[in-house]
């Protein structure tokens, strides 16, 4: 089993619920971030990733058809050169201003919290901690300029490396249409699954801290 669709876009981008709408599709299962929570087993795997050392994808996505949000959005150079046959779904909000209010009070938040150095979810802190406050946003993601700079650049670099025929740009707003027609597949007579809101998010991180 290989990648069939890889998702480029950063996390807050309705990412969950682009998860819910491909296994809606027939694309089952979709990596996503919650799964990697779910799966204390693959933090090694995304360490080796922060690190910049080699890393079995075949392995890491092993049962999995498509791929979204963080941390696999980071490597969306190298899955896209792994599966050359994959598609490539990139999402954006209706304005990077409107992303960054959303990032702000949801994962950038939840990074800010730092598990303790027994805790056995620090070493997946510590590889996202390098992937998204280091890597993406420059060790400065709390700055707006600088996290709305790097949302931007993300989508140029990907239209520049993916041909327009392997890629999507696309607004969950914008409903089954596009989508289903970029990957071929009818579209749902049902409305597009609608998840994770900023409260949602809030909830679940709560939740999880107090576990």
């Amino acid at each position: 089993m290989a990648l069939e669709i890889i998702g480029s876009g950063f996390g807050r981008t309705g990412t969950l619920t682009l998860k819910f709408a491909l296994e809606r599709l027939g694309f089952s299962k979709c990596y996503h971030m919650a799964e990697v929570l779910e799966n204390p087993a693959s933090f090694a795997h995304w360490g080796r990733a922060a690190r910049g050392a080699t890393v079995d994808w075949d392995a890491v996505f092993d049962g999995y058809l498509a791929s979204v949000d963080w941390p696999a959005c980071h490597v969306w150079r190298e899955l896209a050169a792994h599966y050359p046959k994959a598609k490539v779904v990139h999402t954006v909000r209706s304005s990077p201003e409107k992303w960054y209010e959303s990032f702000s009070k949801t994962i950038l938040l939840a990074m800010q919290h730092v598990p303790p150095e027994d805790d056995p979810r620090r070493p997946w802190w510590e590889a996202v901690n390098k992937i998204i406050t280091i890597d993406t946003f420059d060790g400065r993601p709390e700055d707006r300029e600088t996290a709305i700079a790097a949302y931007r650049k993300r989508e140029e670099e990907v239209r520049e490396a993916i041909e327009p025929s392997r890629l999507l740009i696309y607004d969950i707003a914008e409903g089954w249409a596009p989508l289903s027609k970029f990957l071929g597949v009818p579209a749902p007579e049902a409305p597009m699954p609608r998840t994770n809101s900023t409260e949602e998010f809030q909830t679940r991180f709560a939740d999880r801290v107090r576990q």
